[in-house]
């Protein structure tokens, strides 16, 4: 089996070369072809190893594939972990990749950067694969920084709009801030566990469960909770947690497809995975775990408040990303593993969804990304405009769904919780609901109901990093390689949940995989009341979060298409309210003026007072004038006379022959 796993991380890793490097010579065909083909190799072996390790019931495989150097005992290495987590994140990053792949043909056929653009995709898709299939922490190091690299790339790929310079940049600094928390427990884990594999670390984390440490001199720190939180420092950066979330607005700067493939199966979830990962240690520091539900909570609720405001179409689904993010980080805080990666499961199809149905629209739409200047698609847009449906109703847990089963899951988890903070977080996640519902039908109608607003002229909208102009346009459908991939997304979106729940919630799916300590077991509280996934469908409809949802998509409904000129009364009234959201809590200035200016300040007071005063100053110039000075007193004594050199030789051998005499 070890030929496959490694087949199924290097087959997208050869397509990105071939298309990165050969890819004017080849031809934009053959690029996407040999992509393509590659991202499909590693599905459709992904599919086997599911079959192996799921269906079959074969053990897990944990070994190294190569040692990297030895270092006093300590060994680092590549390896491969293959468990039933791992097989269902190889599963979803593959197939969600694949769609994105076969979408691009279509949304990027007229981009100059064709060639490079799906050598970065497949790199990406590499890096994640090399993430999700580690069994280590260097490896995971690697994966976790390969995919921010080309997130980096992905995100400016359209490298002479300024905004995505700015937005890939914002990306990359906010990243490194998380990665400085996540190197750092890395390097506890190192320097107390003396091991990198994961199996060393989690066999011996029992035994520090109560060791305390010295952070500052005189005050005792829980081991375990210091490495926890350092660790999910990192996951807040990746999965853009308050307040390292400011990145995820902006990567919408990059074409639609990444946007897709980041937001839906892999930079984003990367964290909820590897916290799902570290389970074992996190069961050890409910101090940890009331950080994480605080954090998660605080994400789920206000990141949804921001998603009301937003006209780019785009940018309310990213926000949604923020939003549903928070919901599985709340799960994780409440020791609930299993449904945040059940989540994070359904919510990568429907997201992709989501996404590329955004992207279908704009296609159809000439480019066109302010919903104000949509409306009445459904008739030019049919299939969009179902598939766009069915992501909708997922997204907002409407019984059924794929996200229904995820999302009520997690909401009941925490309601069975007792650690600390899970009361606000209850609130959070179920007033995280209706804020849900509304912003996602509030974009639903705008796009594809009420008035045909498009029929006026407007300005051209630079998703294509093309400038734009002023014309009417005329919507029309997406060609088949842009709605194929839509319709393969929607079918998961709808059954995927129903199907799984049973086996990955309340079975043995995940046993000796997720740790939980008897104590925090809130799904085993859930268990207790599943009667299979039509009971519990069926009891969805009487739930508080059911009405919650549908008071959500009532009011957008009645705000947008009934009556409009409600919105512009609530701004109005509510105006203070609405420049806080617009300013997005003011995050960005506040990042801007403290640690973007504070820096630049920073470093003129340095160059102030460092360079120019102490280096330039004191020692550079400042030597240069005291040798300077020195010289010009003792050239005096270089007179030229050889009787005056005489002289002095005498005299100094005099004093000499003195101090000897006299000694």
């Amino acid at each position: 089996m070890q030929n496959i796993y490694l087949s199924i991380v290097i087959a997208p890793l050869v397509g990105a070369l071939i298309a990165g490097l050969f890819g004017k010579k080849i031809g934009r065909s053959a690029s996407h072809w040999v992509t393509i083909g590659g991202v499909g190799i590693s599905f459709f072996l992904s599919l086997l190893v599911f079959q192996h390790h799921v269906i079959q019931g074969a053990a897990a495989y944990n070994d190294t594939v190569y040692t990297w150097m030895v270092v006093d005992g300590i060994k680092f290495e590549v390896g491969f972990l293959i468990d039933n987590l791992t097989v269902m994140m190889m599963t979803v990053v593959t197939f969600v990749s694949l769609m994105v792949h076969i979408y691009t043909i279509g949304y990027m056929s007229d981009d100059s950067g064709y060639q490079r653009f799906f050598s970065y995709i497949s790199l990406f898709t590499f890096s994640m694969l090399m993430l999700v299939m580690s069994n280590n922490f260097l490896q995971l190091f690697f994966g976790w920084e390969a995919v921010g690299v080309v997130s980096y790339l992905l995100i400016g790929f359209w490298f002479k709009k300024p905004t995505a310079i700015y937005a890939n940049m914002k990306a990359f600094l906010v990243n490194r801030v998380g990665d400085f928390g996540f190197l750092l427990g890395i390097a506890g884990v190192l320097m107390y566990f003396n091991s990198l594999d994961y199996a060393d670390v989690f066999r011996a984390a029992p035994l520090f469960a109560t060791k305390t440490i010295e952070i500052i001199p005189g005050t005792e720190w829980s081991l375990m909770s210091v490495v926890c939180i350092l660790l999910f420092i990192g996951a807040m950066g990746k999965s853009a947690q308050i307040p390292l979330h400011v990145w995820l607005p902006d990567s919408m700067e990059g074409p639609t497809p990444i946007s897709a493939l980041i937001h839906a199966a892999t930079m984003v979830t990367a964290g909820i995975f590897m916290v799902s990962r570290m389970s074992p240690l996190f069961e050890l520091s409910t101090t940890a775990l009331s950080f994480v539900l605080v954090i998660g909570a605080l994400t789920a609720l206000f990141m949804g408040f921001l998603g009301i405001i937003q006209n780019d179409i785009k940018r309310v689904v990213a926000y949604s990303t923020l939003s549903q993010l928070g919901y599985m980080t709340v799960a994780l805080g409440v020791s609930a593993y299993s449904a945040a990666v059940f989540h994070l499961m359904t919510h990568a199809f429907f997201k992709a969804l989501l996404f590329l149905g955004a992207g279908s629209v704009i296609i159809g739409m000439h480019h066109e990304q302010d919903m104000r200047k949509m409306g009445g698609l459904r008739k030019y847009m049919p299939i969009t405009w179902i598939t766009s449906l069915v992501g909708s109703l997922a997204l907002i847990g409407f019984p059924g769904f794929s996200g229904f089963y995820s999302k009520d899951s997690i909401i009941e988890a925490v309601h069975a919780s007792n650690i600390a903070g899970s009361g606000f977080a209850y609130f959070a996640v179920i007033v995280g609901v209706f804020v849900t519902a509304f912003y996602s039908f509030r974009m639903y109608f705008l796009v594809f109901h009420g008035e045909e607003r498009f029929r006026h002229n407007h300005h051209h909208a630079e998703d294509s990093g093309i400038h734009g102009h002023d014309h009417a346009v005329t919507p029309h459908e997406s060609p088949w390689v842009v709605t194929i991939p839509l319709i393969m997304l929607a079918l998961p979106s709808v059954v995927i949940g129903g199907k799984t729940i049973g086996s990955i919630l309340f079975g043995d799916y995940f046993s000796g995989v997720i740790y939980v300590e008897h104590e925090h077991d809130t799904i085993a509280h859930i268990a207790e009341h599943f009667h299979g996934a039509f009971s519990f469908a069926m009891h969805g409809f009487i739930g508080l979060p059911f009405w919650l949802a549908m008071a959500g998509v009532g009011s957008a409904w009645f705000i947008y298409m009934k009556r409009p000129e409600l919105a512009d009364a609530f701004k109005s009234k509510l105006s203070p309210v609405y420049n806080l959201l617009e300013r997005k809590y003011g995050f960005d200035e506040f990042n801007q003026a403290v640690f973007a200016n504070g820096s630049v300040n920073l470093g003129k007071c340095l160059w102030k007072f460092g360079d120019a005063a102490l280096i330039d100053g004191v020692i550079v110039n400042g030597s240069a004038k005291v040798i300077g000075w020195v010289a010009s007193i003792v050239r005096h004594v270089q007179s030229g006379y050889l009787y005056h050199y005489a002289f002095a030789m005498i005299i100094g051998l005099l004093g000499m022959l003195t101090w000897i005499v006299v000694r």
